[in-house]
């Protein structure tokens, strides 16, 4: 895979600052029953990395801390660690509102025919990868019968109450474009998707968010390989809007990947550049972290920052601008 990392340094995207910490996005490891394409994780069904037993017990130690609203678990496929549900139960039992990003296809491997059932129980809410409503597109970004399994684990979730409007059970879908390109206005292609989910399938979901492609790890050496890498950094800064600054998700969230390093988001944590602090620019780690004195930190920033307010903007939570 080509480094992007070098690309992205020096940059002179504006500084910015942290605010209160309410969100802890965990990633539970690398592995995954999936190699998509546009993945900027770079998860695969080869990848070993995965969150231990100690590591998660700290992680619930922090929940504990005043101002965690959210616990945001994600991976690779988060559910393949094997303390993954003891997690979801410590949070939940805090009453920290929990999320799994779940590619939908992890609902239909052997092992995880209750996994649905368990997250219905603890009220998780639901953010799935679907970044296509037509099959062909769907199976070339992600791999042959990843749309089909996709459709049979929405049914399942749909069953168990997910998708319903006034329901408790909160269903939200991802889009991420197919290539070098920015999303499509998120409210307009929400509409697509629930008309054709709705009548070819019978499917239903409460929102669709849209997420830029990052130009980095798999995608953006892909962007390298093909010669379009330079073309898409200047699409973003063309792009850039000011006002998204504000609402960016780094100022409310830290990222802590499986071995409990600490990063501004998980865009910085796949690039390998973690918070620090000292001369030395020690990473900082969950054993020694205060989120408290995590406010008004500088944000380390490089140049893929500019995915997040390119445009209508884009978050882990979908477009900042309505």
């Amino acid at each position: 895979m080509l480094a992007t990392l070098p690309r992205l340094l020096p940059s002179d995207f504006p500084a910015i600052r942290r605010g209160q910490v309410k969100t802890l996005q965990v990633n539970l490891g690398y592995r995954c029953n999936l190699a998509c394409r546009h993945c900027h994780v770079a998860a695969s069904p080869k990848r070993t990395e995965e969150m231990d037993g100690a590591t998660v017990d700290r992680v619930i130690e922090l929940l504990g801390r005043a101002g965690v609203e959210t616990l945001d678990l994600t991976g690779g496929a988060p559910e393949l660690n094997p303390h993954f549900r003891r997690l979801v139960e410590a949070a939940r039992a805090r009453q920290v509102h929990t999320i799994d990003r779940c590619n939908l296809t992890i609902l239909e491997e052997p092992g995880q025919s209750d996994l649905a059932d368990f997250l219905a129980e603890q009220r998780v809410e639901i953010l799935a990868s679907l970044p296509c409503y037509l099959e062909e597109n769907v199976d070339a970004q992600r791999g042959q019968g990843v749309f089909e399994a996709s459709i049979a684990g929405l049914r399942r979730l749909n069953r168990l109450g997910y998708g319903d409007p006034d329901g408790a059970l909160v269903l939200n879908l991802i889009y991420n474009p197919q290539g070098a390109q920015l999303p499509p206005p998120q409210a307009e292609l929400e509409r697509d998707y629930r008309q054709v989910l709705a009548e070819r399938y019978g499917l239903r979901f409460n929102h669709l968010f849209t997420i830029t492609n990052m130009p980095i790890q798999r995608f953006g050496s892909q962007l390298i390989s093909t010669g379009q890498f330079d073309g898409y950094m200047q699409l973003l800064r063309s792009a850039h809007c000011g006002e998204n600054l504000a609402r960016v998700m780094c100022r409310e969230l830290i990222s802590i990947d499986w071995r409990g390093v600490l990063y501004d988001c998980d865009f910085n944590q796949m690039l390998g550049l973690p918070m620090v602090e000292g001369a030395e620019a020690r990473p900082l780690r969950i054993d020694d972290v205060d989120l408290d004195r995590l406010r008004g930190r500088a944000i380390r920033v490089a140049d893929h920052c500019y995915g997040c307010t390119a445009g209508q903007g884009s978050s882990c939570g979908g477009a900042l601008a309505g």
